[in-house]
């Protein structure tokens, strides 16, 4: 595929994958992407899962024709995308690695080889000229790897992003971009905030007209959309006016409460409400669900003088991704001791900038009339007719 005149892909789609990273369920598989620059020199932009060597090495040579490679960029050593250091350079023994410092270290590591030796150190605002092109090396430490590096390609205006922009699914899948993308981004990056805005802060002076992430498609239209969502996501403001209720019930109660204050906020006129079950949710599409709109409503029951265990999981991998900056309320119930609501405020006390309603619910084994004016008064707090 031709990504502009000079600029190929050669990655590939994975559909025997069912959970990426071991976690993440990936229905609409994967893609692992690489690029081919040719040029004066000819540079292959990182390699791809090990499983897909043999494909993807026939694609890297269909371009190639009867010509060499000059060099091989490694953006990022996650082994989705490094596997094949080693069996490319059997293949083309004469290429150049070119990466970071930290990544010839990983190579050491994972191939028990110092590829550093002929190869090329590149460091923030390095530049490599192939010809027409030439790239521009940005580093982007802990997005979300400590060695990652991102170029720019300055005559076609390319950002090779690495994991950046990255979503999702296998390319001959046809979905929408933003949702995967989230999905993505919260479970894999989310916890790197600080270090997303540092790099998008690096690179608000390039002319970007096309990004080619490791995963997910090339972006070719509507950039600022993308980097604004980036923004967004990076910066944890909500993209969304809107309230996530995230529940565990074990005897339908608690439930009841939760389906109560849904319709409640419905009827006050709420854009969105999303209603999770924790127990059988995917736990990436709630963490995203909470990361993307304003309002977050934790509702479980005591269980072993603590939480039930769903809750927990799920606050802990908000609370790993930095999740700050929303309105927080709490529904809890208890037989004899209810100590939901004094956990789960413990368990966010380090969380930057939340905002806690006045309204909580409190239910005693079951859902009663003091009970469903507590839910009320909590709808009409979180969102006022």
């Amino acid at each position: 595929m031709n990504i502009t005149r000079d600029i190929f892909y050669v990655g590939v789609d994975d559909h025997r994958i069912d959970l990426f990273e071991g976690q993440y369920s990936v229905p609409n598989g994967m893609s692992y992407n690489s690029y081919v620059i040719m040029d004066e020199k000819i540079a292959v932009l990182d390699t791809v899962d090990v499983a897909f060597c043999d494909e993807w090495l026939d694609k890297v040579r269909a371009v190639l024709g009867d010509r060499k490679p000059d060099y091989l960029i490694a953006h990022h050593m996650e082994p989705d995308h490094s596997a094949n250091i080693a069996s490319f350079l059997l293949a083309y023994p004469d290429t150049a690695v070119v990466a970071s410092a930290k990544a010839f270290a990983m190579m050491k590591g994972y191939f028990g080889i110092d590829f550093s030796a002929g190869g090329v150190v590149v460091a923030d605002g390095d530049t490599l000229s192939l010809g027409r092109h030439t790239l521009t090396f940005i580093t982007a430490p802990m997005v979300h790897w400590p060695e990652v590096i991102v170029s720019y390609d300055s005559a076609d205006k390319v950002l090779f992003s690495a994991d950046a922009f990255g979503k999702f699914g296998a390319l001959d899948t046809d979905e929408e971009w933003a949702c995967e993308a989230r999905r993505y981004y919260f479970g894999i990056v989310g916890k790197f905030g600080a270090q997303v805005q540092s790099l998008l802060k690096k690179a608000s002076g390039l002319d970007i007209q096309t990004i080619c992430s490791l995963h997910g498609p090339v972006l070719t239209e509507n950039i600022g959309y993308y980097v604004g969502l980036y923004d967004t996501w990076s910066s944890y403001r909500p993209e969304d006016e809107g309230v996530v209720i995230a529940y565990t019930s074990v005897y339908g109660n608690t439930k009841k409460a939760v389906e109560r204050l849904a319709g409640k906020l419905r009827e006050n006129g709420c854009p969105t409400v999303s209603v999770i079950d924790l127990a059988r949710c995917d736990m990436a599409e709630a963490v995203e669900d909470a990361f993307r709109y304003s309002k977050l409503v934790l509702a479980t029951t005591t269980y072993n003088g603590d939480v039930f265990p769903f809750m927990r999981e799920f606050i802990d991998h908000l609370t790993e991704r930095n999740f700050q900056s929303r309105t927080v309320a709490f529904i809890e119930n208890g037989s004899w001791a209810p100590m939901a609501t004094k956990v789960m405020r413990a368990m966010l006390e380090k969380s930057k900038n939340l905002t806690y309603t006045d309204s909580t619910v409190k239910i005693t084994c079951a859902l009663n009339e003091e009970g469903e004016k507590q839910v009320d008064a909590l709808a009409d707090e979180l969102w006022e007719r």
